[in-house]
Protein backbone atom coordinates (compact mmCIF):
# COMPACT_ATOMS: atom_id res chain seq x y z
CA UNK A 1 0.00 0.00 0.00
CA UNK A 2 1.62 3.40 -0.76
CA UNK A 3 1.44 6.08 2.07
CA UNK A 4 -0.03 8.66 2.07
CA UNK A 5 1.55 11.98 3.17
CA UNK A 6 0.88 14.94 5.66
CA UNK A 7 3.27 17.50 3.71
CA UNK A 8 1.46 16.72 0.26
CA UNK A 9 -2.36 17.00 2.11
CA UNK A 10 -1.18 20.96 3.33
CA UNK A 11 0.64 21.99 -0.18
CA UNK A 12 -1.37 24.40 -1.88
CA UNK A 13 -3.87 24.26 0.51
CA UNK A 14 -5.68 27.63 1.77
CA UNK A 15 -6.22 28.29 5.49
CA UNK A 16 -8.22 30.41 7.42
CA UNK A 17 -7.19 30.97 11.11
CA UNK A 18 -9.08 32.72 13.42
CA UNK A 19 -8.11 33.59 16.86
CA UNK A 20 -4.36 34.17 15.33
CA UNK A 21 -2.38 35.94 17.87
CA UNK A 22 -3.25 33.43 20.99
CA UNK A 23 -0.70 31.33 21.50
CA UNK A 24 -1.84 27.70 20.21
CA UNK A 25 -2.55 29.95 16.49
CA UNK A 26 0.44 31.62 16.30
CA UNK A 27 2.76 28.05 16.61
CA UNK A 28 0.27 26.22 14.10
CA UNK A 29 1.28 29.38 11.67
CA UNK A 30 4.84 28.75 12.09
CA UNK A 31 4.99 25.65 11.86
CA UNK A 32 2.75 25.34 8.39
CA UNK A 33 5.31 28.00 7.02
CA UNK A 34 8.30 26.17 8.18
CA UNK A 35 7.21 22.75 6.97
CA UNK A 36 5.17 23.53 4.12
CA UNK A 37 6.17 26.85 1.91
CA UNK A 38 4.49 25.51 -0.73
CA UNK A 39 0.35 25.93 1.13
CA UNK A 40 -0.98 28.27 -0.77
CA UNK A 41 -2.68 30.66 1.55
CA UNK A 42 -3.35 31.26 5.14
CA UNK A 43 -6.16 34.05 6.23
CA UNK A 44 -5.34 35.17 9.62
CA UNK A 45 -8.64 36.51 11.36
CA UNK A 46 -7.67 39.41 13.62
CA UNK A 47 -9.62 42.03 15.57
CA UNK A 48 -9.00 45.62 13.79
CA UNK A 49 -10.93 48.62 12.44
CA UNK A 50 -9.57 47.98 8.80
CA UNK A 51 -6.89 46.28 6.87
CA UNK A 52 -4.45 48.79 7.82
CA UNK A 53 -4.54 47.81 11.51
CA UNK A 54 -5.41 44.12 11.15
CA UNK A 55 -1.87 44.33 8.85
CA UNK A 56 0.23 45.76 11.28
CA UNK A 57 -0.90 43.11 14.33
CA UNK A 58 0.07 40.77 12.42
CA UNK A 59 3.85 42.07 11.91
CA UNK A 60 3.70 42.99 15.39
CA UNK A 61 2.05 40.75 17.37
CA UNK A 62 2.52 37.53 15.58
CA UNK A 63 5.46 37.77 12.99
CA UNK A 64 7.89 39.72 14.58
CA UNK A 65 7.72 37.43 17.83
CA UNK A 66 10.91 35.04 18.18
CA UNK A 67 8.75 32.19 17.62
CA UNK A 68 9.05 33.22 14.21
CA UNK A 69 13.01 33.07 14.51
CA UNK A 70 14.03 29.84 12.50
CA UNK A 71 11.51 30.54 9.97
CA UNK A 72 13.37 34.27 9.07
CA UNK A 73 16.90 32.95 8.96
CA UNK A 74 15.39 30.46 6.62
CA UNK A 75 14.27 32.81 4.13
CA UNK A 76 16.82 35.75 4.91
CA UNK A 77 16.40 38.63 3.02
CA UNK A 78 12.93 36.40 1.03
CA UNK A 79 11.20 36.19 4.72
CA UNK A 80 8.91 39.47 4.51
CA UNK A 81 8.48 38.91 0.09
CA UNK A 82 7.96 35.38 1.45
CA UNK A 83 5.13 35.89 3.85
CA UNK A 84 3.71 38.33 2.02
CA UNK A 85 2.43 35.63 -0.82
CA UNK A 86 1.46 33.33 1.79
CA UNK A 87 -0.36 34.90 4.82
CA UNK A 88 -3.48 37.85 4.55
CA UNK A 89 -4.51 39.98 7.57
CA UNK A 90 -8.16 40.13 8.03
CA UNK A 91 -10.01 42.40 9.78
CA UNK A 92 -12.40 40.93 11.60
CA UNK A 93 -14.41 39.22 14.43
CA UNK A 94 -15.67 35.94 15.48
CA UNK A 95 -18.52 37.71 17.59
CA UNK A 96 -20.06 39.25 14.46
CA UNK A 97 -21.93 38.07 11.88
CA UNK A 98 -19.69 36.79 8.33
CA UNK A 99 -16.77 37.37 10.69
CA UNK A 100 -16.87 40.52 10.73
CA UNK A 101 -15.42 40.46 7.42
CA UNK A 102 -16.36 43.68 5.92
CA UNK A 103 -15.19 43.83 2.18
CA UNK A 104 -17.73 42.06 0.45
CA UNK A 105 -15.23 40.87 -2.22
CA UNK A 106 -12.40 39.57 0.23
CA UNK A 107 -15.25 37.74 2.13
CA UNK A 108 -16.34 36.42 -1.77
CA UNK A 109 -13.11 35.32 -2.39
CA UNK A 110 -12.52 33.72 1.59
CA UNK A 111 -15.81 31.42 1.11
CA UNK A 112 -14.36 30.27 -2.73
CA UNK A 113 -11.19 29.12 -1.91
CA UNK A 114 -10.86 28.29 1.94
CA UNK A 115 -10.65 24.72 2.50
CA UNK A 116 -9.24 24.70 6.35
CA UNK A 117 -10.65 26.40 8.75
CA UNK A 118 -8.74 26.41 12.42
CA UNK A 119 -11.21 27.61 14.90
CA UNK A 120 -8.87 28.73 17.48
CA UNK A 121 -10.45 31.85 18.95
CA UNK A 122 -11.21 31.99 22.72
CA UNK A 123 -10.93 34.48 25.60
CA UNK A 124 -9.31 31.76 28.07
CA UNK A 125 -9.41 34.26 31.59
CA UNK A 126 -11.08 31.67 34.02
CA UNK A 127 -13.10 34.94 35.19
CA UNK A 128 -13.50 36.71 32.16
CA UNK A 129 -17.02 39.61 32.03
CA UNK A 130 -19.66 36.36 31.01
CA UNK A 131 -21.05 38.82 28.30
CA UNK A 132 -17.51 38.88 26.70
CA UNK A 133 -17.23 35.05 27.09
CA UNK A 134 -20.77 34.16 25.96
CA UNK A 135 -19.86 36.38 22.51
CA UNK A 136 -16.80 34.55 22.19
CA UNK A 137 -16.48 30.99 23.02
CA UNK A 138 -20.09 30.26 23.04
CA UNK A 139 -21.44 32.36 20.67
CA UNK A 140 -18.96 32.93 18.27
CA UNK A 141 -18.84 29.35 16.93
CA UNK A 142 -22.17 29.69 15.64
CA UNK A 143 -20.61 32.65 13.46
CA UNK A 144 -17.81 30.11 12.38
CA UNK A 145 -20.03 27.35 11.54
CA UNK A 146 -22.48 29.81 9.30
CA UNK A 147 -18.95 30.71 7.71
CA UNK A 148 -17.58 27.52 7.16
CA UNK A 149 -21.01 26.17 5.31
CA UNK A 150 -20.69 29.08 2.52
CA UNK A 151 -17.56 28.08 1.79
CA UNK A 152 -17.39 25.95 -1.23
CA UNK A 153 -13.96 23.70 -1.13
CA UNK A 154 -14.14 23.64 2.73
CA UNK A 155 -12.48 20.02 3.69
CA UNK A 156 -12.16 20.62 7.22
CA UNK A 157 -13.45 22.75 10.16
CA UNK A 158 -11.20 21.62 13.16
CA UNK A 159 -12.10 23.52 16.78
CA UNK A 160 -9.80 24.18 19.55
CA UNK A 161 -11.32 23.18 22.69
CA UNK A 162 -10.02 22.52 26.08
CA UNK A 163 -10.26 19.90 28.22
CA UNK A 164 -11.45 21.04 30.89
CA UNK A 165 -15.06 21.24 29.22
CA UNK A 166 -15.67 18.08 31.83
CA UNK A 167 -16.43 20.47 34.47
CA UNK A 168 -15.42 18.73 37.62
CA UNK A 169 -16.32 14.82 36.62
CA UNK A 170 -13.39 12.72 37.99
CA UNK A 171 -12.03 9.14 36.90
CA UNK A 172 -11.46 8.00 33.25
CA UNK A 173 -13.45 11.21 30.96
CA UNK A 174 -14.09 9.83 27.96
CA UNK A 175 -13.72 11.60 24.72
CA UNK A 176 -17.40 12.61 23.62
CA UNK A 177 -19.89 14.62 22.82
CA UNK A 178 -23.05 13.47 24.15
CA UNK A 179 -22.43 13.38 27.92
CA UNK A 180 -21.93 17.26 27.52
CA UNK A 181 -25.21 17.68 25.70
CA UNK A 182 -27.38 15.43 27.84
CA UNK A 183 -25.11 17.30 31.25
CA UNK A 184 -25.44 20.83 30.39
CA UNK A 185 -28.44 21.87 28.44
CA UNK A 186 -30.87 20.18 30.97
CA UNK A 187 -33.46 19.85 28.45
CA UNK A 188 -33.41 23.23 26.20
CA UNK A 189 -33.03 23.95 22.84
CA UNK A 190 -29.50 25.72 21.54
CA UNK A 191 -32.43 28.36 20.66
CA UNK A 192 -33.68 27.95 24.27
CA UNK A 193 -30.27 28.67 26.01
CA UNK A 194 -29.10 31.66 23.70
CA UNK A 195 -32.04 33.53 24.02
CA UNK A 196 -32.26 32.87 28.17
CA UNK A 197 -28.62 33.92 28.79
CA UNK A 198 -28.56 36.67 26.24
CA UNK A 199 -31.71 37.97 28.10
CA UNK A 200 -30.08 37.80 31.73
CA UNK A 201 -27.21 39.72 30.11
CA UNK A 202 -28.77 42.57 29.08
CA UNK A 203 -31.32 42.43 32.50
CA UNK A 204 -27.75 42.54 34.50
CA UNK A 205 -26.18 45.69 32.11
CA UNK A 206 -29.19 47.27 32.34
CA UNK A 207 -29.55 47.46 35.78
CA UNK A 208 -26.20 48.19 36.57
CA UNK A 209 -26.11 50.90 34.24
CA UNK A 210 -29.36 52.46 35.54
CA UNK A 211 -27.61 52.50 39.02
CA UNK A 212 -24.98 54.59 37.22
CA UNK A 213 -22.30 52.15 37.63
CA UNK A 214 -18.86 52.72 36.65
CA UNK A 215 -17.24 50.73 33.84
CA UNK A 216 -15.04 49.02 36.90
CA UNK A 217 -17.58 47.96 38.69
CA UNK A 218 -19.76 46.86 35.82
CA UNK A 219 -16.39 44.73 34.59
CA UNK A 220 -15.63 43.21 38.27
CA UNK A 221 -20.18 42.53 38.81
CA UNK A 222 -20.20 41.10 34.67
CA UNK A 223 -17.25 38.88 35.88
CA UNK A 224 -19.02 37.45 39.27
CA UNK A 225 -21.66 36.92 37.17
CA UNK A 226 -20.51 34.77 35.00
CA UNK A 227 -19.05 32.63 38.51
CA UNK A 228 -22.12 32.31 39.16
CA UNK A 229 -24.15 31.57 36.12
CA UNK A 230 -21.56 28.68 35.57
CA UNK A 231 -21.86 27.58 38.52
CA UNK A 232 -25.55 27.63 37.96
CA UNK A 233 -25.12 24.97 34.96
CA UNK A 234 -22.40 23.04 37.00
CA UNK A 235 -19.15 24.39 35.95
CA UNK A 236 -16.25 26.01 38.05
CA UNK A 237 -15.99 29.33 36.28
CA UNK A 238 -16.93 31.08 33.48
CA UNK A 239 -13.92 29.40 30.76
CA UNK A 240 -14.76 25.99 30.46
CA UNK A 241 -18.42 26.41 31.30
CA UNK A 242 -18.64 28.43 27.85
CA UNK A 243 -16.21 26.48 26.48
CA UNK A 244 -18.58 23.59 26.76
CA UNK A 245 -21.55 25.23 25.69
CA UNK A 246 -19.51 25.97 21.85
CA UNK A 247 -18.88 22.52 21.80
CA UNK A 248 -22.78 21.74 21.97
CA UNK A 249 -23.60 24.67 19.69
CA UNK A 250 -20.88 23.27 17.27
CA UNK A 251 -21.94 19.34 17.49
CA UNK A 252 -26.04 20.72 16.83
CA UNK A 253 -25.30 22.88 13.79
CA UNK A 254 -22.84 21.56 12.22
CA UNK A 255 -25.19 19.13 10.07
CA UNK A 256 -22.82 17.63 7.50
CA UNK A 257 -19.56 19.40 7.95
CA UNK A 258 -16.56 17.51 8.64
CA UNK A 259 -15.84 18.40 12.43
CA UNK A 260 -12.70 17.48 14.21
CA UNK A 261 -12.93 18.63 17.85
CA UNK A 262 -9.02 19.04 19.57
CA UNK A 263 -9.35 19.45 23.46
CA UNK A 264 -5.67 19.87 24.85
CA UNK A 265 -5.20 19.72 28.21
CA UNK A 266 -2.77 22.43 30.15
CA UNK A 267 -0.95 23.79 27.39
CA UNK A 268 2.90 24.55 27.55
CA UNK A 269 5.79 25.31 26.37
CA UNK A 270 7.18 23.97 23.16
CA UNK A 271 8.95 20.71 23.68
CA UNK A 272 11.20 21.17 20.53
CA UNK A 273 9.64 23.32 17.67
CA UNK A 274 10.61 25.58 16.05
CA UNK A 275 12.67 25.50 19.11
CA UNK A 276 12.51 24.41 22.93
CA UNK A 277 10.97 26.34 25.61
CA UNK A 278 8.91 29.34 23.40
CA UNK A 279 5.92 30.48 25.26
CA UNK A 280 3.86 33.33 25.32
CA UNK A 281 2.26 34.85 28.75
CA UNK A 282 1.42 33.30 31.93
CA UNK A 283 -0.02 29.33 31.49
CA UNK A 284 -1.89 27.74 33.73
CA UNK A 285 0.56 26.61 36.27
CA UNK A 286 3.15 29.71 35.54
CA UNK A 287 1.77 31.93 37.36
CA UNK A 288 2.78 30.03 40.64
CA UNK A 289 6.03 28.96 39.55
CA UNK A 290 6.92 32.62 39.18
CA UNK A 291 5.57 33.12 42.42
CA UNK A 292 7.21 30.47 43.98
CA UNK A 293 10.25 31.52 42.64
CA UNK A 294 9.77 34.95 44.05
CA UNK A 295 9.57 34.18 47.29
CA UNK A 296 5.96 35.26 47.07
CA UNK A 297 4.70 31.75 47.31
CA UNK A 298 4.85 29.51 50.16
CA UNK A 299 1.88 27.52 50.59
CA UNK A 300 -0.77 26.46 47.83
CA UNK A 301 -3.94 24.72 47.72
CA UNK A 302 -3.43 21.19 45.99
CA UNK A 303 -3.15 17.40 46.37
CA UNK A 304 0.21 16.35 46.03
CA UNK A 305 -1.18 13.04 44.34
CA UNK A 306 -3.33 14.88 42.33
CA UNK A 307 -1.87 13.98 38.47
CA UNK A 308 -1.62 17.43 36.53
CA UNK A 309 -2.27 16.87 32.45
CA UNK A 310 -0.02 19.05 30.61
CA UNK A 311 1.00 19.17 27.22
CA UNK A 312 3.72 21.10 25.24
CA UNK A 313 2.13 23.73 22.52
CA UNK A 314 3.89 22.34 19.76
CA UNK A 315 2.89 18.59 19.93
CA UNK A 316 -0.71 19.78 20.61
CA UNK A 317 0.10 21.64 16.98
CA UNK A 318 1.20 18.25 15.89
CA UNK A 319 -2.08 16.73 16.95
CA UNK A 320 -4.32 19.15 14.40
CA UNK A 321 -2.40 19.31 11.34
CA UNK A 322 -2.39 15.36 11.85
CA UNK A 323 -6.34 15.08 12.73
CA UNK A 324 -6.95 17.75 10.03
CA UNK A 325 -4.95 15.56 7.09
CA UNK A 326 -6.39 12.27 8.31
CA UNK A 327 -10.63 13.32 8.66
CA UNK A 328 -10.55 15.73 5.45
CA UNK A 329 -14.22 15.59 3.86
CA UNK A 330 -15.25 12.63 6.70
CA UNK A 331 -18.99 14.04 7.29
CA UNK A 332 -18.59 13.60 11.32
CA UNK A 333 -17.48 14.97 14.46
CA UNK A 334 -14.64 13.39 15.97
CA UNK A 335 -13.11 14.38 19.67
CA UNK A 336 -9.41 14.21 20.55
CA UNK A 337 -7.89 14.54 24.00
CA UNK A 338 -4.66 15.79 23.59
CA UNK A 339 -2.73 15.58 26.98
CA UNK A 340 -0.67 13.12 29.24
CA UNK A 341 -2.43 12.31 32.48
CA UNK A 342 -3.75 8.86 30.95
CA UNK A 343 -0.26 7.97 29.07
CA UNK A 344 2.81 9.21 30.75
CA UNK A 345 0.95 11.55 33.96
CA UNK A 346 3.04 13.16 36.20
CA UNK A 347 1.73 14.12 39.91
CA UNK A 348 1.92 17.62 41.94
CA UNK A 349 4.50 16.85 44.04
CA UNK A 350 6.77 16.08 41.30
CA UNK A 351 6.47 18.61 39.30
CA UNK A 352 6.81 20.73 42.87
CA UNK A 353 10.28 18.90 43.12
CA UNK A 354 11.58 19.86 40.08
CA UNK A 355 10.45 23.29 40.26
CA UNK A 356 12.36 23.60 43.36
CA UNK A 357 15.54 22.26 42.17
CA UNK A 358 15.62 24.10 39.64
CA UNK A 359 15.32 27.11 41.53
CA UNK A 360 17.78 26.12 44.04
CA UNK A 361 20.60 25.15 41.56
CA UNK A 362 19.82 28.17 39.86
CA UNK A 363 18.20 31.00 41.71
CA UNK A 364 15.84 33.65 40.64
CA UNK A 365 17.62 37.44 41.25
CA UNK A 366 15.67 39.74 42.48
CA UNK A 367 15.65 44.12 40.89
CA UNK A 368 18.26 44.60 43.42
CA UNK A 369 20.36 41.93 42.11
CA UNK A 370 19.90 39.30 45.42
CA UNK A 371 19.14 35.89 45.23
CA UNK A 372 16.13 34.34 45.93
CA UNK A 373 16.27 31.10 48.03
CA UNK A 374 13.33 28.54 48.07
CA UNK A 375 12.03 26.33 50.25
CA UNK A 376 9.57 23.24 49.99
CA UNK A 377 6.10 24.97 49.31
CA UNK A 378 3.77 23.77 51.98
CA UNK A 379 0.32 22.19 50.24
CA UNK A 380 -3.29 21.61 51.38
CA UNK A 381 -5.56 19.31 50.00
CA UNK A 382 -8.71 20.49 51.00
CA UNK A 383 -10.06 23.30 50.95
CA UNK A 384 -10.77 23.65 54.32
CA UNK A 385 -7.38 23.01 56.04
CA UNK A 386 -5.97 26.16 53.11
CA UNK A 387 -8.74 28.19 54.83
CA UNK A 388 -7.97 27.50 58.70
CA UNK A 389 -4.50 28.27 57.56
CA UNK A 390 -5.47 31.67 55.79
CA UNK A 391 -7.70 32.28 58.92
CA UNK A 392 -4.59 31.92 61.27
CA UNK A 393 -1.59 33.37 59.19
CA UNK A 394 -3.73 36.14 57.23
CA UNK A 395 -7.36 37.21 58.31
CA UNK A 396 -7.01 37.07 62.49
CA UNK A 397 -4.10 39.80 61.79
CA UNK A 398 -6.01 41.44 59.14
CA UNK A 399 -8.69 41.96 61.96
CA UNK A 400 -6.29 43.00 64.44
CA UNK A 401 -5.16 45.70 61.91
CA UNK A 402 -8.87 46.79 61.23
CA UNK A 403 -9.23 47.35 65.05
CA UNK A 404 -5.91 49.40 65.55
CA UNK A 405 -7.15 51.13 62.60
CA UNK A 406 -9.84 52.48 63.79
CA UNK A 407 -8.51 52.94 67.20
CA UNK A 408 -6.04 55.16 65.74
CA UNK A 409 -8.17 57.48 63.51
CA UNK A 410 -7.88 55.54 60.55
CA UNK A 411 -3.76 56.05 60.27
CA UNK A 412 -3.36 52.86 59.11
CA UNK A 413 -6.13 52.98 56.60
CA UNK A 414 -3.62 53.11 53.53
CA UNK A 415 -2.20 49.98 54.68
CA UNK A 416 -5.63 48.25 55.75
CA UNK A 417 -7.05 48.71 52.28
CA UNK A 418 -4.03 47.26 50.29
CA UNK A 419 -3.92 44.08 52.68
CA UNK A 420 -7.45 43.43 52.78
CA UNK A 421 -7.11 43.54 48.52
CA UNK A 422 -4.15 41.83 48.07
CA UNK A 423 -5.89 39.12 50.09
CA UNK A 424 -9.17 38.92 48.37
CA UNK A 425 -6.94 38.38 45.43
CA UNK A 426 -5.69 35.74 46.71
CA UNK A 427 -8.72 33.61 47.68
CA UNK A 428 -10.16 34.81 44.35
CA UNK A 429 -7.29 32.89 42.42
CA UNK A 430 -7.48 29.85 44.91
CA UNK A 431 -11.42 29.18 44.36
CA UNK A 432 -10.45 29.90 40.67
CA UNK A 433 -7.68 26.97 40.31
CA UNK A 434 -9.02 25.18 42.41
CA UNK A 435 -10.83 22.63 40.65
CA UNK A 436 -7.52 21.73 38.55
CA UNK A 437 -5.44 21.57 41.75
CA UNK A 438 -7.44 19.06 43.27
CA UNK A 439 -8.59 17.84 40.23
CA UNK A 440 -9.42 13.49 40.23
CA UNK A 441 -9.95 13.21 36.49
CA UNK A 442 -7.61 10.91 33.91
CA UNK A 443 -8.29 12.06 30.09
CA UNK A 444 -8.90 9.02 28.10
CA UNK A 445 -7.14 9.72 24.67
CA UNK A 446 -8.38 6.43 22.74
CA UNK A 447 -8.75 8.57 19.91
CA UNK A 448 -5.65 10.85 20.10
CA UNK A 449 -4.13 7.24 19.92
CA UNK A 450 -5.78 5.42 16.81
CA UNK A 451 -5.01 8.82 15.36
CA UNK A 452 -1.28 8.51 16.03
CA UNK A 453 -1.24 5.21 15.18
CA UNK A 454 -2.86 6.03 11.30
CA UNK A 455 -0.63 8.54 10.96
CA UNK A 456 2.18 6.30 11.88
CA UNK A 457 1.25 3.68 9.98
CA UNK A 458 -0.19 5.46 6.67
CA UNK A 459 1.99 8.39 6.59
CA UNK A 460 5.41 8.37 5.29
CA UNK A 461 6.20 11.83 7.32
CA UNK A 462 4.15 11.04 10.35
CA UNK A 463 7.71 11.60 12.25
CA UNK A 464 7.37 15.20 11.89
CA UNK A 465 3.90 15.46 13.81
CA UNK A 466 4.80 13.80 16.98
CA UNK A 467 2.56 14.15 19.23
CA UNK A 468 2.93 11.32 21.54
CA UNK A 469 3.36 12.63 25.32
CA UNK A 470 5.36 8.88 26.09
CA UNK A 471 8.08 10.73 24.60
CA UNK A 472 8.21 13.37 26.97
CA UNK A 473 11.11 13.23 29.93
CA UNK A 474 9.44 15.20 32.29
CA UNK A 475 11.76 16.17 34.65
CA UNK A 476 14.25 17.21 32.19
CA UNK A 477 11.53 18.99 29.79
CA UNK A 478 10.32 21.12 33.46
CA UNK A 479 14.15 21.45 34.18
CA UNK A 480 15.52 22.60 31.38
CA UNK A 481 13.18 23.34 28.87
CA UNK A 482 9.86 24.37 30.17
CA UNK A 483 10.98 27.21 33.05
CA UNK A 484 13.99 28.08 30.93
CA UNK A 485 11.75 29.41 28.23
CA UNK A 486 9.70 31.18 31.05
CA UNK A 487 12.25 33.06 32.54
CA UNK A 488 13.83 33.91 29.25
CA UNK A 489 10.55 34.83 27.86
CA UNK A 490 7.54 36.05 29.75
CA UNK A 491 9.09 36.26 33.34
CA UNK A 492 10.47 39.93 34.50
CA UNK A 493 12.51 41.31 37.62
Amino acid sequence: MELKSILAYLQNKTILVTGATGFLAMVFVEKILRVQPDVKKIYLLLRASNTNSATNRMHNEILGKELFRVLRDKHGADFDSFVSQKVVAVAGDVTSEKLGVKDFKLTEEMCNETEIILNSAATTNFDERYDIALDVNTFGILHVVSFAKKCLKLEMLLHVSTAYVCGERVGLIPEDLPSLTDDIVKGTTKFDFKAQEKIVVEKKLTELKAQGASEEVITSTMKDFGIERAKHYGWPNTYVFTKAMGEVFLGRSKDELPVVIIRPTVVTSTYKEPFPGWIQGFRTIDSVIAGYCKGKLTCLLADPTTVFDMIPVDMVVNSIISAMAVNANQSSIVIYHVGSSFRNPIKINSIHDFVFRHFTKDPWVDKDGNLVKVGRCTMFSTMATFRMYMQICFMIPLEGLKFVNKACGHYFQDSYVNYSRKLKLVMRFVELYKPYMLFKGIFDDTNSEELQKVTSESYIDANKFNFDPNCIDWEDYIMNTHIHGLRKHVMVK
